[in-house]
C-alpha cells in the first residue's frame, strides 16, 4: 500500500496534531460472546497498521531475515489500557506516533480510536529493538529508518531527544 493509498483510504494527514492515523477494519468475527472486540484483537490492529505504514515507506520484510534489516526486531515491553469497547464491526483508525527514538530501540504509543480520531477506545505503547539477525544482539536503527521514525515523533518527545 502505498502513501497516497494510506491517505486515500482514510483521515485526512492532519487529523491529528501528530503521529499518522491508519485505517482499520473489525470485523465481525473480532467480537466476542459478549459482542465487544476481544482484547487480544487490540494489539493485532495496532500491529497490522504499523506494518502498513512502514511498508507504505518502502520497508519490507520478504522471508529473509538476514536481509531483513530494519524489520529484524523484537517486542521488549508492551502496555495497554483499555478505555471503552468497541462494539460493532466497521471502520475505525489506529493513531500511531514516536515516542522515544534511541540507537537501537524505540518507543511508539498507539491509539485505537474511531475512524476520524476523535475517540478512543485504548491507548498504550511499545518499544521495539532492532537486532542483528546473525547476533540476535541489537543493532542500531538505518538513518533512511530513522527518518521516517522522527517524522512520527510527538512534538514533546522531540524537543525532548
Amino acid at each position: 500500500m502505498s502513501v497516497e493509498s494510506l491517505q486515500a483510504a482514510g483521515p485526512a494527514p492532519d487529523a491529528v496534531p501528530y503521529g499518522r492515523l491508519v485505517p482499520v477494519t473489525v470485523h465481525f468475527d473480532d467480537l466476542d460472546a459478549l459482542g465487544m472486540l476481544h482484547n487480544s484483537r487490540y494489539p493485532l490492529l495496532v500491529e497490522r497498521a504499523w506494518g502498513e505504514y512502514w511498508h507504505a515507506q518502502g520497508f519490507s520484510f520478504d522471508g529473509d531475515w538476514a536481509a531483513a534489516g530494519d524489520m529484524c526486531n523484537v517486542i521488549k515491553e508492551m502496555r495497554l489500557a483499555y478505555e471503552r469497547p468497541i462494539t460493532r464491526a466497521g471502520r475505525y483508525a489506529a493513531h500511531l506516533w514516536i515516542e522515544r527514538l534511541g540507537r537501537t530501540g524505540l518507543t511508539y504509543g498507539f491509539r485505537v480510536c474511531s475512524a476520524d480520531g476523535t475517540e478512543t477506545y485504548a491507548q498504550g505503547h511499545r518499544v521495539l529493538v532492532r537486532v542483528d539477525f546473525a547476533t540476535m544482539r541489537p543493532t542500531p536503527w538505518s538513518d533512511r529508518a530513522r527518518a521516517v521514525a522522527e517524522a512520527l515523533q510527538r512534538p514533546e518527545a522531540a524537543e525532548a531527544a
